[in-house]
């Protein structure tokens, strides 16, 4: 799919944003973000359709995207960005800041960027502004430190698009990611990119549109720094030298530091132009594979490489096969445009068969997410739509479910008999996120002890760089989970990566299964999965633990169907 949907629906997002902050009618804002949403969504590249065919975009949309993909902007955004200071932009970036107190911090404190929020706070010059309490000033001051920590840190879907997108624009002999993006870290603070081929490639590089500036430029690496904020390095190695550099770009650090003591140990010396021996002849260089063999270990996949026992593991021929992508037979919760996905269910049941999947679930969304305006009557009539689907893809299992909300004291929206009459139920944490430990534990047990609950789905809730995980005593969640049979999932969406590789690999010392889900709203984002597995990876899991690998009948056995 063309980046050109992506970056449209950036600049619309930008628009409804900077709007919003100018005081901006809030109807036509949720207009403006939805159109942008649904052009994110849209499966088709955008320059091969008309926009207007796309749902939730106007005539007055339209005449903006088309400007946009003319030209990289339009007329009303550049208006937009020339009124609104980029330092309010900057405040809405802090977690629980909208965009209407960010213009009135600014206009009336002269506030212009997260830093002078915080020395405001602390200074208490905020101190008897309306609609600043105590608890606002608390909170603001918590997501200018979340804000801090993150350091320029993006969630892994934003770096993986770049890395995908400098690849594809590079004329390399060979070309791959490494770093942080290699290990699948949830988050990512910048893209090294290895190549052999040409010295020209450098200069190709550096002339790319993505390229906001070129911070260092050399034969060997070039590093610049993009229109996503991030940096980018590009280093050209010997095509000899292919697996050794892999290895030290990879990382980690601590991994790397110890399987170099492994070399040292045998009088050898490891760097990033191969494994040598004491008179530098050289043992291993070409490929990963032959690196690790010749220290006596097993190739350690890159997801592991955190120290974290692979070494030891790996030396002692203990790594297990790892869930793959092309393992998941099924996806367990997704949403069609009957709640707020944007696609059709036949459009998201066909996409999931291209796909090769055995069996798929829809679990729209139930009653008490109000703004959904979800009936029993609605369920029930896509249930029936459902079955009459089926007829149309004898090897695909289609699962009807439904996503529920696990109120503030663990019941769930629907009775017993409701639920009963479907194939399977998720359940997640959708409001009162500022519950106590205790009461939020007790909470997740209750969900877990409800007998027509299968999978929590995104159980920490936290949205990476917006909202922080919910506390949770998950020692007691996941001793209960196991004991009850409920699986966690793993939501695949980059900016929740919930639950994250420590807690997924806590649970999993508890007995826990989990589902890797991709929780789709649209169609591309069934291809979300990659992430999901990565964290999967990153815990140890094999296709044993993970029920969405399993065959039909072994999952609907797990179901109790």
């Amino acid at each position: 799919m063309g980046r050109s949907n992506d970056e449209a629906a950036a600049a619309i997002e930008e628009y409804a944003e900077l709007f919003a902050l100018n005081g901006g009618d809030a109807f036509r804002v949720r207009s403006y973000q939805k159109a942008a949403k649904s052009i994110a969504g849209f499966p088709e590249d955008l320059r091969q359709t008309d926009v207007r065919t796309i749902p939730g975009v106007g005539e007055a949309i339209a005449k903006k995207v088309e400007e946009f993909l003319q030209r990289g902007s339009f007329r009303q955004l550049d208006d937009l960005r020339a009124v609104v200071p980029e330092g309010v932009r900057e405040l809405t970036k802090v977690p629980s800041l909208g965009p209407k107190k960010a213009l009135f911090l600014f206009q009336e404190l002269g506030v212009d960027s997260p830093a002078a929020l915080a020395e405001a706070i602390r200074g208490g010059r905020l101190a008897g502004l309306r609609g600043f309490g105590p608890k606002t000033e608390e909170n603001l001051l918590k997501g200018v430190e979340q804000l801090e920590q993150s350091g320029g840190r993006v969630h892994i879907g934003i770096a993986m698009d770049l890395a995908e997108r400098v690849i594809a624009s590079l004329p390399a002999e060979r070309i791959a990611y490494a770093g942080s993006l290699r290990r699948m870290r949830e988050t990512i603070g910048d893209v090294d990119i290895l190549a052999v081929g040409p010295v020209e490639l450098m200069a190709t590089f550096a002339s790319q549109p993505y390229v906001t500036e070129v911070i260092a430029r050399g034969d060997r690496k070039t590093s610049v720094r993009t229109d996503r904020g991030l940096q980018v390095d590009l280093r050209v190695v010997p095509a000899e030298s292919w697996g050794a550099a892999l290895v030290y770009f990879t990382g980690s650090k601590e991994h790397n530091v110890h399987i170099r003591e492994i070399a040292v140990k045998k009088g050898w010396k490891l760097s990033e132009y191969g494994l040598f021996d004491g008179e530098d002849h050289v043992i291993a260089s070409e490929t990963e594979e032959d690196i690790y063999h010749a220290l006596g270990m097993q190739w350690v996949p890159p997801t592991l490489r955190e120290d974290g026992g692979e070494v030891k593991a790996a030396l002692e021929g203990r790594i297990p096969r790892l869930v793959e992508l092309d393992d998941l037979k099924g996806d367990l919760h997704t949403h069609t445009n009957l709640t707020d996905g944007i696609a059709s269910l036949d459009d998201m049941v066909a996409a999931a068969a291209a796909r090769g999947y055995a069996y798929y679930a829809v679990t729209d969304h139930a009653p008490e997410l109000f703004m959904q305006r979800m009936t029993l009557e609605k369920a029930l009539q896509q249930r029936a739509e459902i079955a009459a689907l089926q007829r149309s893809y004898p090897d695909m299992r289609l699962l009807h479910g439904t996503e529920l909300n696990i109120a503030p004291d663990g019941s769930v929206d629907w009775p017993a008999e409701v639920l009963e009459g479907f194939d399977i139920c998720v359940a997640s944490v959708h409001s009162h996120f500022g519950q106590s430990r205790e009461e939020m534990t007790r909470r997740f047990i209750a969900a877990c002890e409800n007998p027509n609950v299968h999978i929590i789905g995104h159980p920490t809730t936290r949205k990476i760089g917006k909202r922080p995980p919910v506390d949770a005593d998950w020692d007691e969640v996941f001793r209960v989970a196991a004991r009850t049979g409920t699986a966690m999932e793993i939501d695949s969406f980059p900016d929740r990566a919930d639950l994250p590789s420590d807690l997924v690999r806590l649970a999993r010392h508890h007995g826990v299964k989990f589902s890797i889900d991709s929780d789709s709203h649209a169609i591309p984002h069934l291809a979300n999965e990659r992430f999901g597995v990565g964290i999967a990876q990153r815990a140890w899991l094999t296709t044993d633990d993970v029920i969405n690998t399993w065959p039909l009948d072994r999952l609907l056995a797990f179901l109790g169907r």
